[in-house]
C-alpha cells in the first residue's frame, strides 16, 4: 500500500524583521554588558545566515520581561490561528473537504497546550468526530519528519485513508531576557516562528510523491546536547557547541545504510531535503556532499528567509521542492535532527 504526499502549505505570523532591524533591540537588551561581549553577540546575529525571520510576538514583546504565562498564552492564541490557516489552505490545495481527513497529527515543542492544538483544529474546521488524534511534543526540530513517519504508519495500516500533519512552532516565545549564555544568544540569532501543514494519503485517487521508506536513528549518550530546560521563566534553550561535530561524525551511519537498504547510493538522490538547523550544521553537510556534486541550496534559502523554525523548517524545504514539480521517477531524501539526540529520514519518489 503506497502512501503519498498530496499537498503542503505554510502559514507565517504577522510580525517580521530583518536581522539589521533586530540589532537596535540587541543594544537595549545588552545595555550594561562589556563592549567586547556586545560586539560578539552582534557578530553572531550578523553571521547566522538568517536575513529575516517571523514571530508570533512583536520584537518589543520578545525583548521584554513578559513572563512564561503571558508568552505561552500568545503561543496558544496565535498558534491556533496559524494551525487553522495552514490546514485549511492545504485542504483547499488538495481539493479535499474538511471531513475527508481520518487522522490528525500536530507537532510542537515551543509551548504548552492542553488540550493540544488538534482539538482546536477539529472544532474550528469541524473535522470528523471520529478522527484519530496524535499530538507530538518534546521532539524538537526532528518532529516534522517524525510526524510524517507516524502518518505513514497509520496510512499503510489503513488503506484508502487520509492524514494531516500540522507543525506550529514559536522559538521566539522561549527567549530568556536575563540569560546571556551562548545557547540563548545563538538560539535568538538563528530561530524564527512559523507553521506548515502536509496532507498524506493511502487513497488510490490521490497522487503525489510516494514515501518509499523511513527510519529513525538514535545517537547514544547525547541526551544533554540539545533540548529545553523548564524554568520559572519558561523554556530555556540547551544547545551544545558539539552538535554540528556530532552530526558530522554520525553522518555516514545515518545516510548510507538507509539508502543501501533501498538499493540506492547518495549519487542517485535528486533532491536533498535537509532541515536547516543553523549555519554551522549546513557547513558540515555541504562539506560532506559538495564533493559528490550535491547541493542543499533550498535548505540554505529557507534558513535565510525564515530562520530555523524547529519542526516546521524542513517542511518549508519540501514545499520548495514540490512547487518545482519534479519529474516522474526523481528521488528525494528528507533529513532532520532533534533532541535525544536523533536523526529522522524519509525517502521519496515522484
Amino acid at each position: 500500500m503506497s502512501v503519498t504526499i498530496k499537498s503542503i502549505s505554510k502559514a507565517l505570523p504577522e510580525y517580521t524583521r530583518t536581522t539589521a532591524e533586530i540589532i537596535p533591540f540587541l543594544d537595549a537588551w545588552l545595555h550594561g554588558q562589556e563592549d567586547r561581549f556586545v560586539r560578539k553577540v552582534k557578530k553572531i546575529f550578523e553571521n547566522a545566515a538568517v536575513d529575516k525571520r517571523y514571530s508570533l510576538m512583536s520584537p518589543e514583546e520578545v525583548f521584554s520581561d513578559l513572563g512564561f504565562q503571558e508568552r505561552n498564552n500568545i503561543y496558544i492564541r496565535e498558534g491556533i490561528k496559524l494551525g487553522t490557516k495552514c490546514l485549511s489552505d492545504a485542504i483547499a490545495k488538495a481539493g479535499w473537504q474538511n471531513q475527508d481527513i481520518d487522522y490528525i497529527i500536530t507537532v510542537s515543542c515551543t509551548g504548552i497546550m492542553i488540550p493540544s492544538l488538534d482539538a482546536y483544529l477539529i472544532n474550528a474546521l469541524k473535522l470528523r468526530q471520529d478522527i484519530v488524534r496524535l499530538p507530538v511534543t518534546e521532539m524538537g526540530c526532528a518532529a516534522g519528519i517524525s510526524g510524517l513517519i507516524y502518518a505513514r504508519h497509520f496510512l499503510k495500516a489503513n488503506p484508502g485513508k487520509r492524514a494531516a500533519l500540522i507543525a506550529v512552532e514559536s522559538p521566539t516565545a522561549t527567549f530568556q531576557l536575563n540569560d546571556f549564555s551562548m545557547a540563548n544568544i545563538v538560539s535568538a540569532a538563528i530561530f524564527g516562528d512559523g507553521a506548515a501543514c502536509v496532507l498524506l494519503s493511502s487513497h488510490p485517487d490521490d497522487q503525489g510523491p510516494e514515501i518509499l521508506d523511513e527510519e529513525m536513528y538514535h545517537f547514544y549518550d547525547t541526551q544533554d546536547i540539545m533540548g529545553f530546560k523548564l524554568t520559572n521563566t519558561g523554556l530555556q534553550m540547551i544547545l551544545d557547541i558539539t552538535v554540528p561535530e556530532t552530526i558530522g561524525q554520525h553522518f555516514p551511519a545515518i545516510i548510507h545504510p538507509f539508502l543501501a537498504k533501498n538499493g540506492l547510493e547518495i549519487q542517485a538522490i535528486d533532491h536533498l531535503i535537509f532541515h536547516p538547523g543553523g549555519k554551522k550544521i549546513i557547513e558540515v553537510v555541504e562539506e560532506l556532499f559538495g564533493s559528490m556534486g550535491k547541493d542543499i541550496d533550498d535548505t540554505k534559502e529557507v534558513l535565510r528567509l525564515y530562520g530555523n523554525m524547529s519542526s516546521v523548517t524542513v517542511l518549508y524545504v519540501l514545499e520548495r521542492i514540490m512547487d518545482r514539480k519534479p519529474q516522474k521517477g526523481e528521488t528525494g531524501l528528507m533529513l532532520s535532527f532533534g533532541p535525544g539526540f536523533s536523526a529522522q529520514r524519509i525517502l521519496l519518489r515522484w
